[in-house]
């Protein structure tokens, strides 16, 4: 077993270095630009990184254990990227552009939530129902109640380096499936949020009042870097559920992020030690901030 955890640790931290290379090597204002956008505009380099980047996946995918039926699926995947990143401009458009989404599912559930309380058609309605349902029948273990990150073609979680566990995600999927659940009187979402919520106050720090980025697959801490986002997530996630302390402790670990300098910017990392790195303030935070702000107003209003 442990064998095995380290093989799929080692796989997963190369795919890692190559998305990091693949999406963020440059940063320009809100854009990346990774090499594959770079070395798109010289004839044939964009191919032959693409290639090379596809060889080493496949291989570390093998090394892993993956099922002969999973890698002849990233292999159809990863072809045709390398085919489109052999188009003149095409490919470089969609190397620059379109960087790899995670957590699309839960993106898509919240736009179908709001689109559906705002009165748009019963397709949205249709829509977050099958997510939600896709979240309690795949996304959750349904021993642990843990939420799983990653999983192979045929819908089985990865094991080993997915035994990662975001405290943040916890969080914004148990607001989303109490969301879900009030809407439609569903005892097994909402019985579901609660677990999510209190696994993900495992990842909570009541030292410095934060959650943390991430913990191992047996809950102990993996990363106790604290970024923005995950503060707006506890702080969601508590309001909802009616946890008064947690939301005035989410509040209070949210306000240091945002006692800056420079009136409407914020911090993005707190470091284990309470420090924040010193860096440019993502505008990605934006939407968490906002939505987490509207969570509190609305809680606010509706308690009088």
């Amino acid at each position: 077993m442990d064998q095995d955890r380290e093989r799929a640790h080692r796989a997963w931290r190369q795919a890692e270095r190559i998305k990091r290379l693949s999406d963020g090597l440059l940063r320009l204002g809100p854009l990346r630009l990774g090499v594959d956008g770079v070395v798109a505009w010289a004839p044939g380099a964009g191919t032959l990184y693409s290639a090379g980047a596809a060889g080493l996946l496949i291989y570390e995918a093998l090394q892993a254990g993956a099922s002969p039926k999973t890698v002849a699926r990233m292999a159809a995947y990863l072809l045709a990227d390398t085919g489109a990143s052999s188009v003149p401009f095409v490919g470089w458009a969609i190397d620059t552009l379109f960087p790899a989404h995670l957590m699309a599912a839960k993106h898509l559930l919240e736009t179908a939530l709001e689109w559906q309380a705002a009165g748009g058609d019963a397709e949205w309605a249709a829509l977050a129902d099958e997510l939600a349902g896709l979240a309690l029948d795949r996304f959750i273990d349904p021993e642990t109640g843990v939420l799983q990150e990653f999983f192979d073609a045929e819908w089985r979680p990865i094991t080993g380096e997915a035994g990662l566990v975001e405290p943040g995600h916890h969080f914004e999927w148990a607001w989303l499936l109490e969301r879900w659940g009030v809407s439609r009187g569903d005892t097994r979402a909402r019985s579901a949020a609660r677990k999510l919520f209190e696994l993900g106050k495992r990842g909570v720090d009541t030292e410095r009042e934060v959650a943390v980025n991430a913990l191992w697959d047996d809950l102990s801490v993996r990363d106790a870097t604290a970024r923005l986002w995950p503060q707006t997530e506890y702080l969601k996630a508590a309001l909802i559920l009616g946890e008064e302390g947690d939301a005035l402790m989410a509040c209070r670990g949210l306000a240091r992020y945002l006692d800056v300098p420079t009136r409407g910017a914020w911090r993005d990392k707190m470091r284990p030690d309470g420090s924040f790195v010193d860096e440019p303030a993502p505008a990605s935070s934006f939407y968490h901030i906002m939505v987490a702000l509207q969570e509190l107003f609305g809680t606010a209003r509706a308690a009088g």
